[in-house]
């Protein structure tokens, strides 16, 4: 058994609607696709709710649109039910929604055959260090649910970017970068302990800026040589005399401990072409915080080829955490009965 953590598919009517790849609208096909190479389970998920998966007018209104996000968990579930080896579904929740929509969401979640919940990275703009956010982390504690973050159809550090072939590979990739940052810098693994959040795009770069978020953490020169937590600076001196910080920093800069210390709440998949990434991410998680997955659907051809950089590892053991045991953990996934799905 080998569980691909991050897919998509499209339901009828999204395809009906916006410009979708043809993989996507046929999960049949692509679950027979994926059984050829050995791959047995995929987790699918809309990475813009109910709305395009490219920038178009319109589409933020569209995501978030209660009945048709009703009427595409309906269809998620309807599949995971009709593939119940080889499907699981995501809820896909808009981080800064009203409690009404939240509530929908989580009942959704208990309801029907589902793994987790998919959020963005990015909403309008913004990140989910806003405040705007707390009440979908707090949702998601009563939940107690796994968390996919993926990039949005606009992201905000593809901001100016007018070729969709850069914002797709590069623009997503630095927002999830971004997105998963401001979690850790602002606190939110540290408000909620029981936060279980994979990255997708392998993560984007965190394994490269960790360090700089823990440079970011001491912020020394913002806060007239003060640890943000009124310690020692970081090279053992006094700090000097109280001053006014040169700029103010928000609440949650009081950080206890360095956004490193955070990271065994954080997931990645291996939705990355870069064996140096994949190799990055388990020196800096560890085999056990690495899942496979390709992104695949839409992305043709990277099921196979994240299959031979995992094939490539050296410790057999890490192998079998990568590709199974990992997903298995991260979404509690176990088989489907007739309690867990919907009437």
């Amino acid at each position: 058994m080998i569980v691909d953590a991050h897919s998509h598919i499209a339901s009828p009517e999204a395809a009906a609607r916006y410009p979708m790849p043809a993989s996507l609208r046929d999960p049949g096909a692509m679950i027979e696709g994926k059984l050829g190479l050995g791959v047995t389970t995929s987790v699918v998920g809309s990475p813009s709710g109910a709305g395009p998966m490219v920038p178009m007018p319109g589409a933020a209104e569209a995501s978030r649109d209660p009945d048709a996000l009703s009427r595409l968990h309906d269809w998620f579930a309807e599949m995971v039910t009709t593939y119940p080896e080889n499907l699981r579904a995501l809820v896909w929740v808009h981080a800064f929604a009203t409690d009404r929509e939240l509530a929908r969401a989580a009942e959704t979640y208990r309801a029907g055959p589902f793994a987790g919940f998919m959020v963005n990275s990015s909403v309008d703009g913004s990140y989910l260090d806003s405040p705007r956010a707390d009440s979908f982390f707090d949702m998601v504690d009563e939940c107690d649910a796994p968390v996919v973050m993926h990039a949005p159809a606009a992201p905000a550090a593809g901001t100016g970017i007018g070729d969709l072939r850069l914002l797709e590979q590069l623009g997503r990739f630095c927002d999830v970068t971004v997105g998963l940052s401001a979690c850790l810098l602002s606190g939110r693994f540290e408000r909620h302990p029981k936060l279980r959040l994979l990255a997708t795009a392998g993560g984007g770069a965190l394994a490269l800026a960790v360090e700089r978020l823990d440079d970011a953490w001491h912020a020394v020169h913002w806060t007239a040589g003060r640890h943000p937590n009124g310690a020692r600076q970081p090279n053992g001196a006094r700090p000097p005399s109280a001053r006014p910080p040169a700029s103010p920093l928000p609440a949650a800069a009081a950080l206890p401990k360095a956004p490193s210390q955070y990271l065994s709440q954080v997931w990645v998949d291996t939705a990355t072409p870069s064996r140096r990434a994949l190799e990055a991410n388990l020196d800096l998680l560890g085999p056990g915080h690495v899942l496979f997955g390709t992104d695949s659907p839409p992305l043709d051809g990277t099921s196979a080829q994240y299959l031979r950089m995992i094939a490539e590892l050296p410790d057999e053991s890490h192998k079998e955490r990568i590709l199974t045991k990992n997903a298995e953990e991260f979404f509690a996934l176990r088989p489907l009965n007739a309690a867990a799905r919907p009437a």
